[in-house]
């Protein structure tokens, strides 16, 4: 599906991206070494304020690392997602992550349960990819299989569809549901229209991505699934989502994952929107209401599916 009006408080947002230069700290290679300083500095600070006054917040840990479900404060909550945030591996999580998860609660009445996965450059793919996967089985030892969603954006969604693949490959029930927000699919940024579209994109930029991704892979080849799930089979992962826009430079990797699963027969339900940036659906925008609707059925279907 692609959806071509553009409301006038997206093109606002756009139009302040370009204006303030949020681009230079993608672009500029000194620039984004010094916002990854600048993040993990900050260290791990939890829920913000508004989701610990909303909603019942639960610390676990695994491996030492922090895992946070935030669940509504009154009547249960069988539906569960779990999220991986965005960040391109190097960043922490964002204060708009914690206001999506407050907006997604109050409108499907799920849980959410957020791991605070190690970053690189001190931690790389196989150490984080552990980490996901012990906080996975910590995740499902909590929740029936048809009621499992798993989401994530950016960095985030590539890890939730390695994941998912991760699983169906041991035999393992795969999430009912993956939903893809923007995803970062191939770190060998590689795609040949991805130039053309770094010149549209108001904040993320080559440069940066690719030394994210060098940072993030150490020794492993770029190719390997567990940091590029977009090769290979994508049959029995359950029910895949993804949601892009034409302003993100990952939109031509979006497009490849669309064009394998019809070539491979595999269901996708797919979300272009026109002049739609980076991770949009984590902002206060017309579009991002709309898509947070459609979110929140998903996972109704999710536990309508189980009953």
């Amino acid at each position: 599906m692609i959806r071509s009006k553009t409301s006038l408080t997206a093109k606002s947002l756009l139009a302040w991206l370009r204006l303030t230069k949020r681009k230079r700290t993608y672009a500029e290679l000194d620039r984004f070494r010094r916002s990854i300083e600048s993040s993990q500095a900050k260290g791990d600070r939890g829920p913000i304020r508004s989701i610990r006054r909303r909603f019942a917040v639960d610390r676990s840990e695994v491996d030492g690392r922090p895992c946070y479900t935030i669940r509504p404060r009154r009547g249960g909550a069988a539906k569960h997602v779990l999220y991986f945030h965005g960040g391109a591996y190097v960043h922490q999580i964002q204060h708009d992550h914690w206001r999506f998860f407050g907006r997604l609660i109050d409108r499907a009445g799920c849980s959410v349960t957020v791991p605070i996965y190690p970053l690189a450059p001190d931690h790389q793919c196989p150490e984080t990819i552990a980490f996901v996967r012990r906080a996975y089985d910590g995740f499902a030892a909590a929740t029936e299989p048809e009621d499992r969603i798993v989401m994530g954006d950016s960095a985030g969604a590539g890890i939730a569809l390695a994941l998912t693949k991760a699983l169906r490959d041991e035999g393992r029930p795969v999430p009912k549901e993956t939903v893809l927000l923007s995803p970062w699919l191939d770190l060998t940024m590689s795609h040949p229209a991805q130039p053309a579209l770094d010149e549209r994109d108001p904040y993320l930029a080559l440069t940066g991505l690719n030394e994210a991704a060098r940072l993030y892979s150490g020794r492993l080849p770029r190719t390997d699934p567990r940091l590029s799930p977009l090769s290979g089979d994508l049959s029995g992962l359950g029910a895949l989502t993804v949601y892009i826009g034409t302003k993100d430079v990952l939109l031509a990797d979006a497009r490849r994952l669309h064009t394998l699963c019809t070539e491979q027969g595999v269901p996708l339900s797919y979300h272009e929107y026109e002049g739609m940036i980076h991770a949009w659906m984590l902002a206060s925008i017309p579009e991002a209401k709309l898509v947070l609707e459609e979110i929140a059925h998903l996972v109704d279907r999710s536990l309508v599916k189980s009953v």
